[in-house]
């Protein structure tokens, strides 16, 4: 595959276009894989995506495979364990905020909100296709996104993090012209 046109950003690291070809902009709607890549967009602030993607197999070791209920029953102890894993990005703000994200994502099923179904609900369940030409920083859909898993207590989802989640799950289609991914031409 490695003559096909690719979005600019794949670059030539392997991990990268792997991903580019077969996970972003793919719509997802499994509720735990929508969370678990809104905390990994979450630890990738500051840093480089790939830096999140060649470290997401020891995430997911270090957090039960983002089992929302098992990360919300994680404690202090859970922390310190996290914060000596050289397997993750070890920021302490970035493991509270996940555990507590955890907590959220249970308290909103037990209310009877499905994760999938209010991260959809922002476009009525339909993929927003970008321009091809330009990859914003950040949209107006990603601000309200923002803006109300803020309300929620959610933390490291600015818009800009929103942004680039909305793009890895396929709410958003960004794949530039000429992508052999682009849908649609």
């Amino acid at each position: 595959m490695s003559d096909l046109q690719r979005c600019s950003w794949a670059g030539n690291d392997p991990l990268y276009q792997a991903y580019h070809d077969t996970e972003w902009g793919v719509p997802v709607r499994d509720s735990r894989m929508l969370w678990e890549t809104l905390m990994l967009e979450g630890f990738q602030a500051g840093l480089a995506w790939i830096v999140i993607l060649r470290k997401r197999e020891g995430f997911r070791a270090a957090f039960a495979g983002f089992d929302p209920d098992k990360v919300a029953a994680f404690g202090e102890a859970d922390v310190e364990r996290l914060m000596a894993d050289p397997g993750i990005v070890r920021a302490r703000a970035k493991i509270a905020a996940t555990i507590a994200g955890a907590r959220i994502f249970c308290a909103m099923r037990e209310r009877g909100e499905d994760f999938a179904d209010y991260c959809w609900s922002f476009t009525d369940g339909k993929v927003i296709r970008g321009d091809g030409v330009s990859l914003p920083a950040r949209t107006d859909l990603s601000e309200t996104i923002s803006k109300d898993l803020k309300r929620r207590g959610f933390k490291f989802v600015g818009p800009t993090i929103v942004y680039a989640w909305l793009q890895a799950v396929g709410i958003v289609d960004d794949h530039m012209a000429g992508c052999f991914r682009r849908t649609g031409g």
